[in-house]
């Protein structure tokens, strides 16, 4: 069975909806390796902020199974999809599917954004540290460690989840 991380993102009460998505990917995946939590501003709007965090577990779901699963979870979390300036309730992004490249439509395994995406890239680095980019050859944490950290601002954030401390301030 492949492991999988996810980057989790909200910017519209995203600790309500943070811990919801999480209680819901516990029901299903049992196995939750979880990053601290980080709050970092948009790429592509400045001055909105998001809090992200990565998970990481097993599946036996395929890929197509699993963008599936996540695109209803995101439903579910009242996601506005195609308007630009919309708060997002919760995104959920693929970033890895066991240790190997894949598509399905238009996503793309590793995540093509990952290792220029802070967001992305420190989070992951907690729950992934030792696999490697399949292209780039580097551990994540090993990218992270490169990352030019004056790009982007990213700061972790106090997150609790059922009394267990994700992330320490």
């Amino acid at each position: 069975m492949p492991w999988v991380a996810l980057s989790l993102g909200s910017n519209e009460q995203p600790y309500a909806n943070l811990s919801t998505c999480l209680d819901e990917l516990l029901l299903r995946f049992n196995d939750l390796e979880l990053s601290a939590v980080f709050e970092s501003e948009a790429l592509n709007h400045p001055g909105v902020q998001y809090l992200n965090m990565a998970v990481g577990f097993t599946t036996e779901l395929s890929l197509a199974d699993l963008v599936v699963l996540l695109k209803k979870l995101e439903d579910k979390h009242k996601r506005v999809r195609g308007v630009p300036a919309a708060p997002v309730s919760l995104d959920i992004d693929v970033l890895l599917y066991g240790d190997k490249k894949a598509k399905h439509n238009q996503l793309q395994v590793p995540h093509k954004d990952l290792p220029t995406a802070a967001y992305m890239l420190w989070p992951l680095s907690q729950i992934a540290s030792k696999k490697k980019h399949p292209d780039l050859g580097l551990s994540y944490r090993d990218l992270w460690q490169a990352f030019d950290k004056n790009t982007q601002a990213i700061k972790p954030v106090a997150f609790e989840w059922h009394g267990r401390q994700l992330t320490k301030v």
